[in-house]
């Protein structure tokens, strides 16, 4: 009996002190394992940044979608209501999921079925679906809030614009360069779940709330981004060309209000385009041709070596001192032209002659002066700095062809910026495309100025803009006229590889008002089938979308008329 009772004893204060270990020394650790394998942990994403135009304009935005998917491990815990109707299983399953995603039963129960813990069953689906499909409470669906990318206006600025992967990523444009500013800190949420994996009620619930990017503020005016897209999409079909693109500048600011590429794709479908490299306007370089003439004629009126009603005996061919042939573009006689009738009527042999008492040393500043061989600094990917060769690395006959445009080659947005700088008074200003940041709390911080740096005096760009109203009211850009505004610009036609295929180039770049200049608007059109003259096909471009800008931007007509140099003596 003692025996007994000695063993009994014994075998109490083993089971005792067990449970004293269990519940005063192993308690808390494998309570806390326990909550550990009821913990579900659900990511949260950080909301993108918004894209707007200078007005507010909403170019990209993100939008509440929600990802649908399953685990094909807990299909068989569904119970159903144990009706025909509403059968246990994937059956079951399949049946009340369907009709909310659309999709025939038998093809949705083939995808449910299986040993994957997560397989998605469709993604993107709207808040109101999700909501529905939550109220259905089945154990094996997860519903997931992810934030899609979303452009309102396609086509129009997606060149500037660009797109992001599934993942929120940007892969071109602005959605590229500015990703860092613009993606959101990602957050979680963690909770204890109940045997269906739902929420249980005032169990462990943690989080950490996912954050908003900054939205940036473009300089883009949707609207004038708008027509110049259009015109130039109208353009490259009327003309046969094979690309194109269009700018508009602020001449005073450097505020890009319109950067259009024939080939602008729509962000929400990247990939149903074939369109080429996004703004090609500053990755793709081509000789400016007749344009580059403004940079000759600024130079030798800023070194003081001609005056604008120079004379010049202008043949159609002109043998240099070294022997090379010049030709202008058309055959003609012997025409008695000023400096400024050179640059009216696009003469290359009198170009030629003018620029002569260049050394090429100074051609060679001048265009760098300008922007040649130098990216603008305009932020978007993929700028290039164009092709200027060392004035040494010059052949016999390069040194020549730089005085009209060949021999060099440059973006749209730097032949443009040429025209914006002789209207600004001689004083470039670096364009650019990025007004301002919105921090998440509301706060807006402008971006910096832009950089200024004078090319030549006030007094020389007046004298060239002048000469340029010439080639509008006396000369190859006629059809750039603009009723009640005085117009300044300058035709261009050069020969070309683009892609590698020779063609034509043919572009028009002006100001207006000339009288008080505000904008600076290029057109350029490659390789157009209908003509290669750049009045003909892409003047009538720049009247266009330069009367609409003026109009947008509420720019009142010229109050002075023009007084013009004579073109020919």
């Amino acid at each position: 009996m003692v025996f007994l009772t000695v063993v009994l004893l014994l075998v109490v204060t083993l089971f005792a002190g067990r449970l004293v270990y269990v519940q005063a020394l192993r308690g808390p650790s494998l309570a806390e394992a326990a909550r550990e394998s009821r913990l579900s942990t659900v990511a949260l994403i950080g909301t993108r940044g918004q894209i707007t135009d200078r007005d507010g304009v909403v170019l990209a935005t993100s939008v509440e979608r929600y990802d649908i998917s399953v685990n094909q491990t807990q299909v068989d815990e569904y119970r159903g209501d144990g009706t025909d109707a509403d059968p246990s299983g994937a059956l079951g399953v399949a049946r009340r999921l369907a009709p909310l995603l659309g999709m025939d039963v038998a093809v949705l129960g083939g995808q449910i079925v299986g040993d994957s813990g997560f397989k998605y069953l469709r993604k993107g689906v709207l808040p109101e679906v999700a909501r529905e499909i939550r109220a259905l409470g089945l154990p094996c669906i997860n519903v997931d809030k992810v934030a899609e990318r979303a452009y309102p206006n396609g086509v129009n600025a997606g060149n500037v614009i660009g797109f992001v992967n599934s993942n929120g990523q940007g892969l071109e444009g602005l959605e590229m360069s500015l990703d860092d500013e613009l993606k959101g800190l990602p957050g979680k949420d963690v909770y204890e779940r109940g045997a269906k994996g739902q929420p249980v009620p005032g169990g462990y619930s943690d989080d950490e709330p996912a954050t908003t990017g900054r939205s940036v503020r473009l300089t883009l005016d949707n609207d004038i981004q708008w027509k110049a897209q259009s015109l130039l999409d109208a353009q490259v079909d009327a003309s046969g060309a094979s690309s194109g693109s269009a700018v508009v500048i602020n001449v005073k600011t450097g505020e890009i209000l319109a950067l259009a590429d024939s080939d602008s794709r729509d962000p929400n479908n990247p990939g149903d385009s074939a369109g080429g490299s996004l703004a090609s306007s500053i990755s793709d370089v081509f000789e400016p041709g007749s344009t580059g003439k403004v940079i000759t004629m600024s130079a030798v009126i800023e070194a003081g070596l001609v005056t604008p009603t120079d004379q010049w005996t202008v043949p159609y061919a002109y043998t240099t001192d070294n022997g090379q042939v010049i030709h202008d573009s058309h055959e003609h006689g012997t025409e008695k032209l000023t400096t400024a009738g050179v640059l009216a009527e696009s003469s290359n042999t009198g170009t030629v002659q003018i620029g002569s008492k260049l050394t090429v040393d100074q051609r060679h500043a001048a265009l760098t002066a300008f922007g040649f061989g130098s990216k603008t600094g305009v932020e978007l990917p993929g700028e290039s700095s164009g092709l200027l060769a060392d004035a040494d690395d010059w052949d016999g006959r390069t040194k020549w062809n730089v005085l009209f445009g060949q021999g060099v080659a440059v973006t749209a947005l730097q032949a443009t910026q040429v025209f914006a700088t002789i209207a600004n008074g001689g004083v470039r200003v670096q364009p650019h495309i990025i007004e301002g940041w919105t921090d998440p709390d509301g706060t807006y911080t402008p971006a910096e100025e832009a950089a200024r740096t004078r090319v030549v005096s006030e007094a020389t760009a007046d004298t060239v803009l002048s000469m340029m109203e010439s080639v509008v009211d006396d000369g190859t850009g006629s059809n750039a006229a603009i009723p009640g505004y005085r117009v300044a610009g300058k035709t261009g036609t050069a020969q070309n590889w683009m892609h590698g295929v020779q063609g034509i180039t043919a572009s028009f770049i002006g100001v207006v008002p000339a009288d008080d200049p505000q904008i600076a608007v290029s057109v350029i059109l490659h390789e157009p089938k209908s003509s290669i003259y750049g009045g003909t096909v892409a003047a009538p471009v720049f009247r266009d979308i330069a009367a609409y800008t003026l109009s947008e931007l509420g720019i009142a007509p010229s109050g002075t008329k023009a007084t013009l140099y004579p073109t020919t003596w």
